[in-house]
């Protein structure tokens, strides 16, 4: 029977000398550390100490798969406002309750399976053994940084004096994340078992610790400052100095404090050290950073919850998917499905090329990586929930891959599929007579899409018999790690499609956004002036580093200019000339990429375009041939500073996001946010096109449009925009108080 039993805790004894701290977050499948649940185990830590008997106290989870995912969001954001004496008083408070599991008369052991992150990890690591479970699913780590945080309660102090300074520099500045073996190999796990012996582990090692009574004289090692060879120290600082440089390009202050923070930890005593964090992390809470990146955060959570049709509708289950087109969206589209173990049949016109697929889809769906490797790709998206990186599958894993793969040699064999996908060469006339084909051999049941990325989905549903169950479901390249996915609803598409394929979207992992229909749908919209602008700079006599430098600085991965490279200018210009031709009034067809098309100056494909690109490098090479070739079109006039640079490329894009809402292309300002986020690469740090926008004022923008309204109707307020300043609205002003963490309005 457990001693004491709270809403987030239970006491319990399992052995008279040994108590058990339970951790179960109410109505949460994860478990938070919040204030309630931290003043709740002082309460109980206050109860043990008046157990002279008692000889040490396991921490567990009642929860299996998570130890405690640390702090609660929801909580934060309440207090993202509080002055900055507050926010102190509050972590010191915290700082202290976990620090009573370094001073108590017993031992504290960390029984740790599942995640374990944040205030989770910082617990853990204030107890003086942990346990780790062997299951798969456990991993420790500290990804305050994805909020523009460090560890709240001294994991700056204590994890270095646990693993080393130069590990924990990297777990806190990067979020590098380990598992249990790699937590055994760093010292941080002292016992590794399976889950179901998690407590008797625990408990054999209390008693080898209390006869040993090594455990004291830890202590007072661990609470001195560290002995580290100074010419060591500063090696392990370059070193992860660089790793910052590489990884956030300037874009995470709070990394630059945690080195700052555990170089103190170096030559401070523990208590010092935690004094220090406090104060460090009371000076950036509620920053213009943190506030981004907690609505990132929001923008990722809204977009699982979001409820896109009625109240009732009801998804169909999805058991096997026909996949049309063997290429690379095909290849790529086919292994996310293997991965989360749906069996895929792919069909393809092309025998040969369907030959070539089916081991490059087993190759695929073996491979590992993240969004770091790829250069559009947002930052990691799972801040302070789990995150389990892409790891190789065993072998027999990608022995079911081979088995969940089928070939169909014609479109008679998707006749079981529930959701065919088709992602055929990008043609009208190719994809319908391919519908009206596949609807000979299929039931009226299946769910039917197209990866079309330009093509209105409207069109291509006229020939249809059952209109109702085709959508559009647009992949982004590489599908790997590009994780939105553009969920397009059509004149006549049914709300019960619409939800099968978004909650379909979801189980494989992706960002669903519904949209409805409209050329270049949500992102290649919003892309389209950006990159037009760029061209447009060009012309007007800035230069290629000139404009990429600007877009950089403003916190995207790649300039615009780069980006073409990266698409390829003959992808480039065939999708700018269907926005042309949908918007003509702001669109004016230049002659930069048809000049660069001739000559065979693809972009990277082709190893020369705006850049010059060497075998083996990600990054292209000045080129001044170039220019040479874009000589004849170029109309300078006067020079164009990096702040003109930076208005011309980002005004129509967010002129064109209000005429996506004044046409209700979109329903909610978020679903804007996260395209541009995790389709285009805006900065997370930004916090999302309209969420920036927010931190200037409409009125403002308004104000920054005027000078350059003389270049077209590209640069004019739209009425939306104008009605937002009248009114001095933002564009998040209706979303409900918990959704919403903008600072005020920066003064004009």
């Amino acid at each position: 029977m457990p001693e004491f039993c709270a809403a987030y805790w239970t006491l319990s004894f399992p052995e008279p000398e040994i108590a058990c701290l339970e951790l179960d977050t109410p109505n949460s499948r994860v478990n938070l550390l919040g204030f309630e649940a931290l003043t709740e185990l002082q309460t109980i830590l206050d109860r043990l100490d008046v157990h002279p008997q008692v000889l040490g106290a396991v921490f567990s989870s009642a929860k299996p798969g998570s130890f405690s995912v640390g702090a609660d969001i929801d909580q934060m954001i309440r207090s993202i406002d509080q002055p900055r004496e507050t926010v102190l008083d509050h972590l010191i408070r915290a700082q202290k309750t976990l620090q009573r599991l370094a001073s108590a008369h017993y031992v504290t052991i960390a029984a740790v399976d599942g995640t374990c992150l944040g205030g989770g990890a910082e617990l853990a690591c204030w107890c003086d053994r942990r346990v780790f479970s062997t299951s798969g699913a456990t991993q420790f780590g500290f990804p305050e940084i994805h909020l523009g945080l460090i560890p709240a309660w001294c994991g700056t102090a204590r994890l270095p004096r646990l693993i080393g300074w130069d590990h924990a520099a990297r777990m806190i500045a990067l979020d590098e994340r380990i598992d249990s073996m790699q937590a055994r190999s760093l010292g941080l796990a002292d016992d590794l078992v399976s889950p179901d012996r998690l407590l008797r582990a625990a408990m054999d090692r209390i008693r080898q610790e209390v006869q040993s009574g090594r455990w004291r004289a830890r202590r007072q090692r661990l609470a001195a400052p560290m002995a580290v060879d100074g010419r060591q120290m500063q090696v392990w600082a370059d070193s992860a100095e660089e790793s910052i440089r590489q990884r956030w390009h300037g874009r995470r202050p709070a990394a630059q404090r945690v080195l700052s923070l555990l170089r103190q930890s170096v030559e401070n005593d523990l208590n010092q050290a935690c004094r220090a964090a406090a104060e460090v992390l009371a000076d950036i809470w509620g920053s213009p950073t943190h506030r981004s990146l907690v609505n990132v955060h929001l923008l990722r959570r809204h977009n699982v919850h979001d409820s896109v049709v009625p109240d009732g509708t009801v998804a169909q289950a999805v058991q096997r998917v026909g996949i049309i087109g063997a290429g690379i969206m095909g290849i790529g589209i086919a292994a996310t499905h293997l991965k989360k173990g749906i069996p895929v049949h792919l069909a393809d016109a092309s025998a040969e090329a369907l030959s070539r697929a089916m081991p490059a889809v087993v190759d695929e769906a073996e491979a590992s990586g993240s969004s770091a490797d790829f250069a559009i790709a947002p930052p990691p998206p799972d801040d302070l929930s789990p995150d389990i990186s892409v790891q190789k599958p065993p072998v027999s894993e990608v022995a079911d891959y081979r088995r969940w793969l089928q070939r169909a040699e014609s479109l008679a064999e998707l006749a079981d599929c529930d959701l065919i996908v088709e992602t055929a060469v990008e043609t009208a006339e190719v994809k319908r007579r391919i519908y009206q084909q596949l609807e000979t051999h299929v039931p009226p049941t299946a769910v039917l899409v197209s990866n079309t990325s330009t093509i209105p989905i409207s069109s291509l549903s006229r020939s249809l018999q059952h209109p109702e169950r085709f959508a559009g479901m647009h992949y982004f390249n590489p599908v790997r790690y590009m994780r939105l996915v553009e969920i397009v609803r059509g004149d006549l598409t049914s709300d019960q499609t619409v939800a099968t394929v978004v909650q379909h979207a979801l189980r494989i992992g992706k960002m669903p956004i519904v949209v409805h229909d409209s050329p270049g749908f949500l992102v290649n919209r919003l892309l389209s002036p950006y990159l037009n602008e760029s061209l447009e700079l060009l012309i007007a006599g800035a230069t290629i580093a000139d404009i990429d430098r600007a877009a950089e600085a403003m916190g995207m991965p790649l300039g615009p200019l780069a980006l073409i490279d990266l698409v390829g200018v003959d992808t480039s210009f065939f999708a700018g000339r269907t926005l042309w031709e949908a918007f003509p009034d702001r669109i004016t067809p230049l002659p930069v990429l048809p000049a660069l098309f001739r000559k065979g100056r693809l972009g990277r494909k082709s190893g020369t375009g705006f850049y010059r690109y060497e075998p083996g490098q990600q990054r292209g090479q000045p080129d001044s041939t170039v220019m040479d070739l874009l000589e004849p079109y170029v109309r300078r006039s006067r020079p164009i500073t990096p702040a003109e640079i930076t208005d011309r490329l980002f005004l129509p894009m967010l002129l064109e996001a209000t005429r996506l809402l004044e046409e209700r292309i979109v329903r909610d300002v978020r679903d804007i946010d996260l395209g541009m986020i995790y389709g285009l690469g805006f900065p997370a740090e930004r916090g999302g096109l309209l969420f920036w926008a927010d931190t200037l004022g409409a009125a403002r923008i308004v104000q920054m449009l005027q000078p350059y309204q003389t270049l077209g109707s590209r640069f004019q307020p739209t009425s939306w925009l104008l009605d937002m300043a009248r009114k001095d609205q933002r564009f998040y002003d209706d979303l409900p108080a918990e959704s919403s963490v903008l600072p005020p309005p920066e003064s004009p």
